[in-house]
């Protein structure tokens, strides 16, 4: 006769705040439970003396302890909400934070057409695209990345969702078809390589070349500032996210390369974390041979 005791909710969540520890094992455990047992969170907290079926313990217990070795709730979900939206995640991306939801509230307050065109470079999961479409239906956006296995779990977001948002695989520019855009917009790699962040946290679990961008971590949004101009109406926007750390230089070379209305606006703990800038007057002859 087996007398191993019965796992409760309550006894479960307690086992897994110890071995999980850090900022919010509560919170994720209670993540973790939900999603192996079936159970709600409200539920939790309404019965936690409830018993939990044997399959759906040992399932929870196998996440807590990846969970306690690192690896990030969102794999271990296969899910993570940005802008309200549930996107699916995996390992070929980066997981969506909450501050990059700054840069949608701030492209939504843009002067832009009514049907404007609007591309998203290094998309990720989608997250920033498919926000945008779900309060803008008469936008055309377009999203890339350089990461098949990104564009792949983009296209599904997008199709889960029915959100109609083009995603192409693309090194920045280089499969873009030729057009003007009123809006580029991306979350770039802007981590220094050698940053000890990247032996930190979730970060550790995430693809290297989603967060490094050369010694200061700027070259890819070197890149962007330069080759952009090429891409905009005359009027467009580019707007990039950034380390904490990094407003000042990032708007030390838009004014160095011409942009106009330079502005670094503040994420939700009062960091900058986004600059963004519209077309300079006229273009170079680089740019204009490249525009052709």
């Amino acid at each position: 006769m087996n007398t191993e005791p019965v796992a409760t909710v309550d006894s479960l969540l307690k086992e897994a705040v110890t071995a999980i520890g850090g900022e919010s094992p509560r919170l994720d455990a209670e993540l973790l439970l939900a999603h192996a047992s079936g159970l709600t969170r409200t539920g939790f907290r309404a019965w936690p003396e409830r018993e939990v079926p044997a399959q759906a313990s040992e399932h929870f217990r196998e996440l807590v302890a990846r969970r306690a070795q690192g690896q990030p709730v969102a794999y271990l979900l296969g899910e993570q909400e940005f802008w309200s939206l549930p996107l699916q995640v995996n390992e070929t991306t980066l997981i969506p934070r909450p501050d990059t939801e700054c840069l949608v509230e701030v492209a939504l307050s843009l002067p832009l057409p009514e049907q404007a065109s609007v591309l998203d470079l290094g998309t990720g999961t989608g997250a920033i695209a498919l926000a945008l479409a779900s309060e803008q239906p008469n936008w055309r956006i377009l999203a890339s990345d350089r990461v098949a296995g990104a564009v792949e779990l983009a296209r599904r977001n997008s199709e889960a969702l029915k959100l109609p948002v083009t995603v192409l695989e693309s090194d920045w520019f280089s499969q873009i078809p030729r057009q003007r855009f009123d809006l580029i917009i991306s979350n770039p790699p802007y981590i220094a390589d050698n940053d000890h962040h990247l032996n930190e946290g979730d970060v550790r679990f995430e693809p290297s070349s989603a967060l490094v961008s050369g010694a200061d971590g700027l070259d890819d949004i070197r890149f962007l500032i330069t080759q952009a101009p090429g891409w905009l109406a005359d009027d467009g926007w580019l707007m990039l996210e950034h380390g904490y750390d990094q407003g000042a230089a990032v708007r030390a070379l838009l004014v160095s390369d011409g942009w106009r209305t330079i502005e670094t606006r503040q994420d939700y703990g009062g960091n900058d974390r986004l600059t963004l800038a519209q077309k300079p007057l006229g273009l170079s002859g680089q740019e204009a041979a490249h525009a052709e």
